[in-house]
């Protein structure tokens, strides 16, 4: 994989600083020209090994980080958002993060990723100066409260 966006092999530390380019495709999508392509190659390779406090764990494959980041990029698709779009994601630290993450850069809009401790403020002062369309959240009675309370001072919400 690495071959395919860095050029040369180097023998020395010197030649390596001097000769070091990634060549980045113009249309390059992390998503798809990583993730995907490594899916395709490797499906049952681990991607992301998640655990939490509780001691609860997963391990996720590439082809299921293929799998479920293409859902959420239909699922975006379908409800209207598109190429340049801001999406806050709320998601603590759950790995459906990295799905939605994967599913964004798919359509091509832009993560607004968010801490669950803000306020109902916090929600609308971000909201605004990003002018997010959607607000992706874990679903957490705190955080749905201060999501729902924000709704109203945040017009750029779809």
């Amino acid at each position: 994989m690495l071959k395919k966006f860095v050029e040369g092999d180097f023998h020395s530390y010197e030649e390596f600083v001097r000769n070091f380019k990634i060549n980045v495709p113009p249309q390059f999508n992390f998503a798809y020209d990583v993730v995907d392509q490594i899916a395709e190659e490797t499906p049952d390779r681990v991607a992301l090994v998640w655990c939490d406090e509780k001691g609860d764990h997963r391990i996720i494959r590439f082809s299921e980080m293929k799998e479920y980041s293409d859902r959420v990029a239909s699922f975006l698709t379908r409800v209207g958002i598109k190429k340049g779009d801001a999406v806050m994601l709320i998601l603590k630290r759950r790995y459906e993060f990295w799905f939605a993450l994967l599913g964004l850069q798919k359509v091509g809009a832009v993560a607004v990723p968010a801490t669950h401790l803000l306020t109902a403020a916090d929600i609308v002062y971000r909201n605004n100066a990003a002018s997010v369309k959607m607000v992706i959240a874990v679903s957490d009675e705190d955080v749905i409260q201060h999501v729902e309370a924000a709704e109203q001072d945040s017009p750029t919400l779809q």
